[in-house]
């Protein structure tokens, strides 16, 4: 079971530690402003009012409470939350904690009363992100070709979302 926590300095330096390359940043963070080669102090800077930086941690695979995962949520002026930085430790991918983390920020979004939906930007070449996201519900709403310019290549990006009422009719 992944439980979330507010991030914390120490977390961001072991995030920052699973980004090898400016292609996994970008992939990760989308037009965030993070800079290559990046480091912990990228992600703290994050930090304002108003958007949380969560730590994923899995007391059954550590029970001292080792970092797994990370995303963000940040508030949006219409009832809505941004689910973003959504990443899982190289070591922990594969068993699960992908689905467990949004599950976990899901249930986080939707926690706030006045929260009607969750939406995501993610890039349409992300496949295995994509299922996961369509896994819960998620809904394509809007794609921008040409998003962004990644080693000569350009990278299309997806806009995706979820009503609360989808994401309680998918539990």
């Amino acid at each position: 079971m992944v439980l979330l926590r507010a991030l914390e300095p120490a977390d961001a330096a072991v995030i920052a530690s699973w980004i090898d390359d400016r292609e996994a940043l970008v992939l990760w963070s989308g037009k965030t402003g993070f800079t290559w080669p990046f480091d912990a102090g990228q992600l703290l800077a994050l930090r304002e009012p108003g958007r949380r930086l969560l730590a994923a941690v899995d007391p059954a695979v550590d029970p001292a409470g080792a970092v797994i995962g990370h995303v963000s949520l940040r508030d949006q002026e219409d009832h809505s939350v941004r689910l973003g930085l959504v990443l899982v430790a190289p070591s922990a991918r594969g068993k699960g904690h992908g689905a467990a983390l949004v599950d976990a920020a899901l249930a986080t979004a939707f926690a706030g009363p006045g929260v009607t939906r969750v939406t995501l930007g993610v890039y349409a070449h992300n496949a295995g992100a994509r299922r996961l996201y369509e896994r819960f519900g998620f809904e394509e709403e809007r794609v921008y070709e040409r998003s962004i310019e990644v080693g000569g290549q350009w990278w299309t990006s997806v806009t995706m979302g979820l009503t609360r009422e989808a994401w309680r009719a998918g539990r």
